[in-house]
């Protein structure tokens, strides 16, 4: 655009949008691809405020090659009439005034998640093209903007593009009728090219982040159908090898998005508690002039929490106002969290002499272990800090929250039904059991330093320690059994080489509680001697040995035995697996003996079946011969200490395989599916691989 066509209008319609585009961090966090999303969630928003007024039912979100996204909906259409104050049409308000939209008390929407009337102006002005096209009264009225001013494209019969030779509406804009719509049909769609100019060249958007706020918005609007389709083609995503579309849509709402948040066994069933609260604020508002006056408004806060408790003790809690996501809280997690305290300590003062609670107190972390929630309230204007949303302010919600929760929360844990006096039972165990943990745990920790020979020690007595003090050179060995035990004793390095000896298979700990985990012997002396606590106590900073290797037999036992152990590390110690400090030993499955040759009677170990024939082979190519029969290790008990110390336990020669966890998510499915309760999914997966099975490996 040249200088001399920029006249008085454009300025007047830029005033406000420059101010945005020399400090977009302001309104939308920053411009990389957080801000890049930022944008996009506020136009999905105003789609979905229309949905939960009970306007339309499905919203469409497209992601085109070109790097432009387009957001359609099925609503009432934004307003195509002229705006009396302003002389402009109402699309035209929406995209290029600030604070300007429909829900500023005027009654359009009872609650939103748009609320200071900049979320379409400020994606408008940081947008190096923007084209609306809105469905009412049988016609489509459209229009679009470069950088926030009103104008027309000339695309001619190429595809829409930001770099189309653009004319600015000079005396007044147009908002044209473009076609016609179907009699009843109403929307708006909108297409959007980020601006290069502001949003940084790697910034992209989320093709799995925008699939997880569709699948979240589907659950908190139930009936509404969420559409994302990416056409982007782009390499590591559904769509490299062609357009990829996903629907979601949900009838069960929070309750039914609190059973797909929770990945471990239920304590408890999904509990719903519901309510609502009245209160009054004093608001700005516009009167009949156009003038800005405070007045007292009562207002209604619903609060609908859904909560569901598992057998573990990772805690996950989501909350939102009107559906827009609250990640970093406000005052309605701080009612739930002031609710929780209260019900919880009531009722376990209530119930201390059965569930020997003694005179310890429990506190927030013993209470949300193993905790799944999602928290919504619903108010009209409320009070966020920035326009990101990110923390609710009005302070009357918290009070309101807690009433609630603590009410359907009492109700819960004292009722006379059976299915729910067996489930808040189990509940109040699984808090006491968590209270006395992480109480064990802190006493653990203040006496846990490595003790040497000339002190006491707390430790298991089966434990053969090290002698050094050098956390990063000592090594922790997990060995199944007393037989192995032995020859693991002489085949060590006992400077830095301890060895705890296990009895058989462990309890399974995926499908067993806290405290049937903390009574079990081995399980117990493991936590112990690794001495950092366990579960979300669990420091990774105090572990008495740099690596952990679990040494079992190779053969099906001792691979079992080995999935007890990483299950109770995986659950109970995730950091160390994390951290790469836990190990599996690697025994030899076969001693070949060569005859003969320069360099006389020569022992060759292998980890394989393919190995050893390989080997095999090699030694019959050179001549050699082979003694029969061959020694087939059984267990570690068969080596003698020399072979065990060359084979498995010698850094120089020994081979460890490290256990990794590369997603955590993933790993908690596996384990869920392989280790949990649920037998039918387990029966599923051995049936349908059976197929991979390589009978040549089976040792029979």
């Amino acid at each position: 655009m040249k200088t001399q066509d920029y006249s008085a209008r454009h300025l007047q319609v830029l005033e406000g949008l420059e101010a945005v585009r020399k400090r977009p961090g302001m309104y939308v966090g920053s411009t990389d691809e957080r801000g890049l999303m930022h944008c996009l969630w506020e136009i999905i928003d105003n789609a979905v405020d229309e949905a939960l007024g009970g306007h339309g039912d499905r919203i469409e979100i497209v992601l085109h090659p070109d790097g432009s996204v387009e957001i359609r909906d099925r609503a009432r259409g934004i307003p195509v009439d002229i705006e009396p104050r302003t002389g402009l049409s109402g699309v035209e308000v929406v995209f290029t005034k600030l604070h300007a939209g429909g829900k500023f008390g005027g009654g359009s929407y009872a609650a939103s998640g748009g609320l200071h009337g900049v979320g379409a102006s400020v994606v408008n002005a940081l947008s190096a093209r923007l084209d609306v096209e809105v469905d009412r009264a049988g016609k489509t009225y459209g229009m679009s903007f470069r950088r926030g001013e009103p104008g027309i494209f000339d695309d001619g019969r190429k595809e829409p593009s930001p770099d189309a030779p653009f004319t600015p509406f000079e005396k007044s804009s147009d908002l044209a009728v473009v076609g016609k719509a179907r009699r009843g049909v109403t929307g708006t769609r909108v297409r959007y090219w980020a601006d290069p100019q502001i949003f940084l060249k790697a910034a992209q958007f989320s093709y799995d982040d925008l699939v997880m706020r569709a699948r979240q918005t589907a659950f908190l609007v139930p009936g509404l159908i969420m559409v994302i389709r990416d056409e982007r083609g782009l390499p590591g995503t559904p769509a490299e090898d062609g357009p990829h579309e996903e629907t979601f849509a949900y009838t069960g709402g929070i309750a039914e998005y609190a059973e797909y948040l929770a990945r471990d066994q239920p304590v408890t069933d999904v509990w719903r508690l519901q309510g609502s609260g009245r209160f009054t604020e004093t608001v700005p508002v516009l009167d009949d002039r156009g003038h800005m006056v405070s007045q007292e408004v009562e207002r209604e806060c619903e609060v609908d929490v859904a909560v569901r408790w598992g057998t573990g003790y990772d805690t996950t809690v989501r909350s939102f106002v009107n559906i827009i996501a609250t990640p970093k809280g406000g005052t309605h997690l701080a009612g739930f969290d002031q609710a929780l305290m209260k019900v919880f300590r009531k009722q376990l003062e209530v119930s201390s002499r059965k569930l020997k609670v003694g005179n310890d107190k429990v506190d927030k972390d013993d209470i949300t272990a193993g905790l799944t929630a999602v928290v919504t309230v619903r108010l009209a204007e409320p009070q966020f800090e920035g326009q990101t949303k990110e923390v609710l302010g009005t302070s009357a919600v918290r009070a309101i929250v807690s009433r609630v929760v603590e009410q359907g929360l009492t109700e819960r844990l004292t009722s006379t039904h059976r299915g729910d006096k067996a489930q808040a039972s189990l509940l109040l165990e699984k808090v006491v059991a968590e209270m006395k943990s992480r109480i064990s745990a802190r006493l653990h920790k203040e006496t846990q330093r490595r003790k040497n020979a000339l002190e006491s020690s707390s430790l298991p007595p089966k434990l053969a320690d090290c002698r050094t003090n050098d956390t990063e050179r000592s090594e922790l060995f997990i060995v199944e059994g007393d037989s192995a035990l032995g020859t693991a004793k002489l085949a060590r390095n006992s400077d830095h080489q301890a060895l705890l000896p296990i009895r058989g298979k462990i309890l399974n700990v995926q499908k067993a509680s806290v405290q049937d985990m903390l009574s079990n012997a081995e399980c117990a002396a493991i936590i112990q001697v690794i001495g950092a606590g366990s579960g979300r106590s669990f420091d990774p900073d105090v572990v008495r040995y740099g690596k952990v290797i679990i040494m079992t037999d190779a053969d099906v036992d001792g691979a079992h035995i080995r999935t007890l152990l990483l299950t109770l590390f995986f659950r109970y110690m995730r950091p160390l697996v994390e951290a790469g400090r836990v190990y599996a030993a690697m025994p030899p499955l076969h001693r070949i003996e060569v005859m003969g040759g320069r360099a006389g009677r020569e022992y060759i170990y292998t980890y394989t079946e393919a190995e050893m024939r390989k080997k095999l082979g090699e030694m019959a190519k050179k001549g050699r011969t082979v003694k029969q029969p061959m020694q087939r290790y059984k267990g570690l008990g068969e080596m003698d200490a020399d072979q065990l110390a060359e084979t498995t336990m010698d850094p120089r020669h020994r081979t460890l395989r490290r256990i990794t966890l590369a997603d955590a998510a993933r790993a908690d499915e596996v384990f869920e599916l392989l280790m949990g309760s649920s037998v039918a999914p387990r029966k599923d997966f051995i049936v349908g691989s059976a197929h991979e099975l390589d009978r040549d490996r089976i040792d029979a």
